[in-house]
């Protein structure tokens, strides 16, 4: 399936943004801010003191209540991905969002990728300065029940000493790379890739683990990541033998006038309890 981020919930989102400008700051003079709450669901923002190199681990924890979804990067054909912005007078730059496993939703047309428990998304950072960091970030993201309720708020938070330990934060932050999706490994890859003539499918070999929860599974979950806004997910013809897996991923319609040449794709597989995520260059 061809997947653009819009749909009938982003309607329902913009009928009630009003409220998400309606949420205060959140502060704290700690590594963890205070958590900002919304209707469907809390969140927070989690970091570390720099090190040598003004590089931060840091995270926001998303925390859906019971019944509710929050979105991947490429949320499907009705919510919208996650945003970030850091203050420019914080001094803290963002370089990189990381995100975890997804999963896979379907309700009828709607098709979403999301998450439907807590989740915490690391995030990359970089100070500036040598002096303490206080960071002010704006985060923004759609959690979804029977309607989608954007959430938005400013969170704030002051790093101590690097020298100081937080065995809680460090924690947290562990937790949450452990479950981020593999990069690719001599049993787990896409060994080839191509786009038709037609630009209408995008054929993937894939060797894919043996021996795991996967293996006799009739497919793995593919999510297949473009242009900003699109994902492809629907397999046509795939066939497993053994470790071996041929498929092709429906890609339909592209952005108008879109040039193949020069870019890079991401493709997420699931195969059981395995994850792994790699880039698809196309010359």
């Amino acid at each position: 399936m061809m997947i653009i981020s819009s749909g009938p919930r982003r309607l329902l989102m913009a009928v009630v943004s009003a409220v998400a400008a309606l949420v205060p700051f959140y502060s704290a003079h700690a590594e963890m801010s205070a958590w900002a709450d919304n209707e469907g669901g809390r969140m927070r923002l989690v970091a570390l003191a720099p090190d040598a190199g003004g590089k931060i681990r840091a995270a926001l924890q998303i925390e859906p209540k019971p019944g509710w979804i929050t979105y991947w990067k490429e949320p499907g054909n009705s919510g919208i991905p996650p945003q970030i912005a850091i203050a420019a007078e914080s001094g803290v730059t963002l370089d990189a969002i990381a995100y975890p496993v997804p999963k896979h939703f379907f309700n009828g047309a709607i098709e979403d990728i999301a998450y439907d428990a807590p989740v915490t998304l690391p995030l990359s950072l970089t100070a500036a300065g040598k002096g303490p960091v206080s960071i002010d970030a704006a985060a923004f993201i759609g959690i979804c029940k029977d309607i989608c309720i954007p959430f938005q708020a400013n969170l704030q938070l002051k790093l101590g000493p690097a020298i100081q330990s937080h065995p809680q934060e460090e924690a947290i932050l562990q937790a949450a790379n452990a479950r981020l999706p593999k990069p690719p490994s001599q049993d787990f890859d896409v060994t080839a890739h191509a786009m038709s003539p037609d630009r209408k499918s995008l054929s993937l070999t894939l060797v894919l683990p043996s021996g795991g929860p996967g293996e006799g599974k009739a497919a793995p979950d593919i999510i297949v990541t473009g242009p900003s806004g699109y994902a492809f997910t629907k397999q046509i013809g795939g066939k497993r033998d053994g470790a071996a897996f041929k498929v092709d991923i429906s890609i339909g319609k592209l952005p108008k006038d879109y040039d193949m040449a020069g870019k890079q794709w991401s493709v997420l597989v699931i195969d059981g309890e395995r994850a792994m995520e790699t880039t698809l260059a196309f010359e």
